[in-house]
């Protein structure tokens, strides 16, 4: 008998915060959005986004860089791929962000594009704590007041060219 009132308080419990929940959200719901009357006045310059606030654009006084690794060739269980996850998601954030792009690549690209000789390269490097050269010269990410990191996860970790 005791167990079912335990039961049945918890689930009144789950209710009302439940409840509470959703009448909060609507207060904050009408609070934010300005009455037929109101004028809304804020500027991005004037007011400060709260935590909670997505934009798809951001100030125009910040600069942001995504720097990515991505690899294309035969995938586990996909097939064979011209565009890698981690390139297509980069595109995406720089895209929404206005962001600048650097793809970091192999400056000698001999991997192998199939799924299971590029996993054994990469566990390899990964045994031996190497880190491979890359193309190109990275920006002067003191220009930047973002930057997003992108790759792939390999056994818990990052590509070695990552940490290069």
């Amino acid at each position: 008998m005791m167990k079912k009132w335990i039961a049945l308080l918890l689930a009144a419990v789950l209710v009302f915060s439940l409840a509470a929940c959703g009448s909060s959200s609507e207060k904050a719901e009408k609070k934010d959005s300005p009455s037929s009357s109101e004028q809304k006045t804020d500027t991005a310059e004037t007011k400060a986004p709260s935590d909670n606030t997505k934009t798809d654009t951001p100030a125009a006084d910040t600069k942001a860089l995504v720097v990515y690794f991505s690899r294309t060739g035969e995938q586990y269980g996909v097939g064979e791929i011209e565009k890698g996850n981690t390139a297509i998601v980069a595109e995406m954030i720089a895209e929404q962000t206005g962001a600048s792009t650097f793809e970091i690549k192999p400056k000698n690209d001999n991997y192998p594009t199939t799924y299971d000789a590029l996993t054994d390269i990469a566990k390899e490097e990964q045994n031996e704590n190497a880190r491979p050269a890359y193309k190109g010269e990275l920006p002067e990410l003191s220009g930047y007041d973002t930057i997003f990191i992108g790759a792939p996860v390999w056994w818990g970790d990052w590509p070695m060219i990552m940490y290069t």
